[in-house]
């Protein structure tokens, strides 16, 4: 397939995204003088900004390229979940699968932004896990969702928000294994072995070490090797996805292993980078492209991103130009 015709069998597809949502809020302006009541800096306010972010960012990528999101999350019942809410609705996207809770509130990361340097973030946040009754709530809005939307895959995106507890990610995992719909993962360390049975589990190094209690280095393969054994023997995973930072990106089924090196580029922020690559991954495992494929056309994108500052979402043209005249199987 060349790169257009993925691109078009990507606008094919409907994605539900499961996971942590929040508003990244910017409070951008210049610094000319210190405080004289303490040693910081006094920023003069000239704008301020409210973007989705979290899970939504994964939500953001998928619809950059074209596919539909369906977003699943909760959110508080307050002014900060009405928000993202209509951030969304001005993105085009669905809110039907937001539930709000009265014992939650929405996460807000706020950066404060002088001379185009962050000088401060305050995050408002709950981070406990949901209740029984906010599992079951949730459940019945996901099972909803899957009988009334035509869904191709399913992300599972972990920020340790307390969303995704293990009654969550059982019940979602078994939801789609009787309605036959694919499932990928991107970990955190709190629940990394919960997902069992999934179908791609891309976590990155760290994570995967961490995850699996083995200090492992791509440079060192047999300690990798032992590490990747050791997470699919506990999930039961059939692909296994891992990112390597400067080391490109590995990838792993039950036939065969490959592993793409990373692209010299111009770094300026890798913020975002790994919701990019499990949208471009999740994709391309709909279009049922090889695990080749899945590794270069990811990684590709994963560092396209890292060329932009902030977090952003990957654009179809960017692909397409380094992509151009390649077939993919």
């Amino acid at each position: 397939m060349t790169i257009h015709e993925i691109l078009a069998a990507f606008k094919t597809k409907r994605i539900l995204v499961i996971g942590d949502v929040m508003i990244d809020a910017y409070m951008l302006g210049k610094v000319h003088r210190v405080s004289p009541e303490a040693p910081v800096p006094i920023v003069s306010l000239e704008s301020q900004e409210q973007r989705l972010g979290g899970a939504a960012n994964v939500a953001l990528n998928l619809q950059s390229m074209g596919a539909t999101p369906i977003l699943c999350a909760i959110v508080g019942a307050d002014k900060e979940g009405r928000i993202l809410k209509e951030l969304l609705e001005k993105q085009n996207m669905l809110s039907s699968g937001i539930v709000a809770s009265e014992n939650r509130v929405t996460t807000v990361k706020t950066r404060v932004i002088g001379n185009n340097q962050q000088l401060l973030r305050i995050d408002a946040e709950d981070t406990h896990p949901l209740n029984e009754g906010e599992e079951q709530l949730f459940l019945a809005s996901v099972k909803r969702t899957i009988e009334t939307e035509k869904i191709d895959a399913i992300i599972f995106e972990d920020y340790n928000k307390g969303l995704l507890t293990p009654t969550v990610i059982g019940g979602i995992i078994a939801l789609a294994k009787e309605y036959k719909i694919p499932t990928t993962v991107d970990p955190k360390k709190d629940n990394f072995l919960a997902f069992k049975g999934v179908t791609l589990f891309k976590p990155n190094l760290k994570e995967l070490k961490e995850g699996v209690g083995i200090d492992c280095s791509f440079q060192n393969r047999d300690l990798f090797d032992q590490a990747i054994a050791s997470l699919e023997k506990n999930l039961g995973n059939e692909i296994t996805f891992v990112t390597l930072s400067e080391h490109g990106v590995y990838i792993k089924d039950q036939e065969r292993n490959y592993h793409t090196p990373a692209h010299v580029r111009n770094i300026a922020d890798v913020s975002g980078a790994g919701d990019t690559v499990i949208s471009v991954a999740t994709l391309c495992l709909t279009t049922e492209l090889s695990i080749e494929s899945i590794a270069e056309l990811s990684n590709l994108a994963g560092g396209l991103v890292c060329e932009k500052s902030g977090v952003v979402s990957i654009e179809p043209d960017q692909l397409i130009q380094e992509c151009e005249g390649k077939q993919f199987n």
